[in-house]
């Protein structure tokens, strides 16, 4: 079975939501109105809705650096995810966790960073050399 995985969550400003989704993360806008905008985010549906985002902490563990929780994000085949570390950087994003490799030489070798949207919605993007290794012990 294939299936697409949806998320609904909120931002305070649907042109913001563009500019942040759209141009920086390069996901091609879909269906909107005056209160949601849909986008195809990597091959997955995100639904941005007017209103007050969710509260975040830092209290997720990974390694020795504390991540916000909850958060939401996407495993990209590693040149993709470059690219996106990329356009990341030159738009000035402020990372959480700068991009960089984890777990290195293990199972589950990946590439990982973190960032907030414009309105705090935490973002996780990791990186594998394969997708067929997302899961290894």
């Amino acid at each position: 079975m294939q299936s697409i995985f949806h998320l609904a969550t909120h931002v305070r400003d649907l042109d913001g939501a563009r500019r942040f989704y759209g141009d920086v993360l390069g996901c091609a806008e879909g269906r909107s109105t005056d209160t949601w905008v849909d986008f195809d985010f990597f091959g997955h549906q995100i639904s941005l809705h007017l209103g007050e985002p969710f509260a975040t902490t830092r209290t997720g563990r990974v390694g020795d650096a504390m991540v916000p929780m909850p958060h939401f994000g996407i495993v990209l085949a590693l040149p993709d995810w470059q690219a996106l570390a990329g356009r990341l950087e030159a738009a000035g994003t402020e990372f959480v966790l700068k991009p960089q490799v984890r777990f290195e030489g293990q199972p589950g070798e990946q590439w990982t960073m973190f960032f907030c949207d414009p309105f705090g919605n935490p973002i996780e993007v990791k990186g594998f050399r394969s997708l067929d290794t997302l899961y290894d012990k």
